[in-house]
């Protein structure tokens, strides 16, 4: 909580000379009855009016200390805040192709990367990660954000069947997956970049070969990690038939080769999982990156909270008036 208006909180000051007037003179302005001795009153316990007569001095002291409080404008700020914070910029390139509905890895290939992928996102609050997939054709799912919540939302909404319905062209277009990571980090000022690119297959689509792909990362001081995700020799794949679902088994046709030169190339790493468990260790393993600064502003706005101040100066005023016209009530 912070205060608009500091310079009123001077004005709790003026309690200290108020306590010593208060001491030094409550005695004068009390009755008092001459007698000849009071040795019979010496050990006379006090009344319990007399132990509360100071609770009226110490509610007048807290609607003063409430008032000033108000003055001073209490808030609980909210505000526009840069920080500077320990992160990486980091591009995931997946593939969605319709072969990524293998169930080899559990519930299937897709599932799994996503569910993987999301893991990793949340063990990263501080980078900035985007997303990009790719079949026979790459499009950018999430440019590189901070709103690790929105990209998570958007990763849950990634679905092989928009090459199945033709949006896209089906396939597996390696390299423009990963120009297309390369593309949204190539501006970016970390002092690490890396690309986690990963596909089932072999390249067999699009315009820039993979090798390509890599020589521009690698011009541009991006790291790439390559997986490689599926069994090995065949895999279930559920194929669509008249009323109902068959599962042939196809075969698994990763291109180690490529993704192992596009890992040498950029300095990064090919890794291989068979299972959702691999992939998982697999991304731990490059969650293992080195950090770097990265500057995050974050919004948020100013509220006015003087209102509990303002209830209880009221309700110590009244309480104070209640007791100094019935309980402490003086007869002149």
């Amino acid at each position: 909580m912070e205060f608009a208006n500091k310079e009123y909180l001077l004005l709790l000051l003026l309690i200290i000379p108020y306590i010593i007037w208060y001491v030094m003179y409550r005695k004068k302005t009390e009755p008092t009855l001459r007698m000849s001795d009071t040795f019979a009153f010496r050990y006379a316990p006090k009344s319990w009016k007399v132990k509360l007569m100071p609770l009226s001095m110490l509610l007048r002291l807290l609607v003063f200390v409430m008032i000033v409080m108000v003055l001073a404008r209490p808030q609980t700020r909210n505000s526009w805040d840069s920080k500077t914070v320990e992160g990486i910029d980091i591009m995931l390139a997946m593939d969605v192709s319709t072969s990524m509905l293998a169930e080899d890895l559990r519930p299937n290939r897709i599932e799994a990367a996503k569910q993987v992928a999301s893991e990793f996102i949340i063990g990263r609050p501080n980078d900035n990660i985007g997303l990009a997939i790719f079949a026979g054709e790459s499009f950018t799912q999430c440019p590189m954000t901070t709103d690790h919540a929105s990209l998570l939302n958007l990763l849950q909404n990634v679905r092989t069947d928009i090459a199945a319905r033709g949006l896209i062209e089906d396939g597996t277009a390696i390299g423009m997956g990963l120009a297309n990571a390369v593309s949204r980090l190539k501006d970016s000022k970390a002092k690490s970049k890396v690309v986690i690119l990963l596909t089932d297959g072999s390249n067999n689509r699009g315009d820039i070969s993979p090798s390509t792909a890599a020589e521009i990362a690698k011009s541009l001081g991006i790291r790439v990690y390559t997986i490689g995700v599926g069994t090995n020799k065949v895999a279930p794949y559920p194929m669509p038939v008249a009323g109902g679902v068959q599962y042939v088994n196809v075969p698994v046709e990763i291109d180690t080769k490529t993704l192992s030169e596009i890992a040498s190339i950029t300095e990064g790493d090919f890794y291989r999982a068979t299972n959702t468990n691999e992939l998982r260790k697999i991304y731990k393993e490059i969650d293992q990156l080195e950090k770097s600064k990265l500057n995050v502003k974050t919004f948020s706005k100013r509220y006015e909270a003087y209102q509990p101040f303002a209830l209880v100066a009221v309700l110590a005023l009244l309480l104070e008036i209640l007791l100094r016209v019935t309980i402490f009530r003086r007869i002149p």
